[in-house]
């Protein structure tokens, strides 16, 4: 009997995995990854071979999401399927999860450290005052979604903060910037025009959290759009109500105008 086991390798290195990650991995035969909803900050392909000591079949959306090697490897042997993060931050890993049960495959789950975690942490905002998380995706003839926009103003309104996910398109080779996302959501502010993005509003960004040249910027809306964060991956977060702490750790970690402290 085989078993298929899911594991997250954190966000920047290989060396940021769990020493259970790493042992579960170089016990197993085969090793498949998939890096199109998130990758290691700073290592390559390469480098996670050579640290793990097994070569790693990476696949493409369709290879997941349609494809049956990994379960039909895993009826057979010991298989790991790999992502950057958390493996379950994906709705099609857990759909993966749930094809191998469904085909008898015994499935284990070993999660490694996430955005939607430390984004709230490198900020120092209470990771329990987040609502639902949205993604703003890149423009696209006839694609012009208000989703992200009116979960973020559900979220705002409720006085909870709104973690920012940036499209990815892995196989071009294109990150959204926090900059792009800025001037996606001021858009939809002309276009949709129910008050979310003024002047005056707070929004945090982030650039390559959990990783050494990790970058962090709230501000307003204006130096959010023309700030250079660097390389990817970026991401965001529009606060919601403030407790006078998060604030504090804003203006600390982050570089916030001062005055957020009088306004929260």
């Amino acid at each position: 009997m085989g078993e298929l086991i899911f594991v997250g390798l954190g966000m920047s290195k290989p060396e940021d995995m769990s020493v259970r990650a790493l042992e579960a991995l170089r016990s197993c035969d085969e090793i498949f990854a998939e890096f199109y909803t998130s990758r290691l900050i700073d290592s390559t392909p390469g480098e996670l071979e050579s640290f793990i000591g097994k070569k790693i079949t990476v696949l493409k959306r369709s290879g997941v999401e349609e494809g049956d090697a990994i379960v039909n490897a895993a009826r057979e042997g010991r298989v790991a399927f790999i992502t950057a993060g958390d493996p379950m931050s994906a709705t099609t890993h857990v759909d993966l999860r749930l094809r191998a049960i469904g085909a008898g495959v015994p499935t284990e789950l070993i999660h490694g450290v996430s955005i939607f975690t430390a984004c709230a942490g490198a900020f120092g905002l209470q990771p329990y005052k987040f609502g639902r998380a949205v993604t703003i995706p890149f423009p696209e003839p006839g694609f012009l979604p208000s989703s992200p926009y009116d979960n973020i103003l559900e979220n705002f309104s409720r006085g909870l903060h709104t973690l920012i996910l940036l499209d990815i398109k892995e196989d071009q080779g294109k990150y959204m910037t926090a900059g792009q996302a800025m001037q996606w959501l001021l858009d939809a502010e002309e276009r949709i025009g129910k008050g979310l993005v003024r002047e005056t509003s707070l929004f945090c960004a982030g650039a390559r959290i959990g990783s050494k040249s990790q970058a962090l910027l709230a501000g307003r809306p204006g130096d959010i759009a023309g700030a250079d964060m660097g390389p990817p991956l970026h991401c965001m977060v529009m606060p919601g109500k403030l407790h006078f702490m998060e604030a504090e750790a804003l203006v600390a970690l982050a570089g916030a105008p001062g005055e957020i402290l009088k306004e929260y």
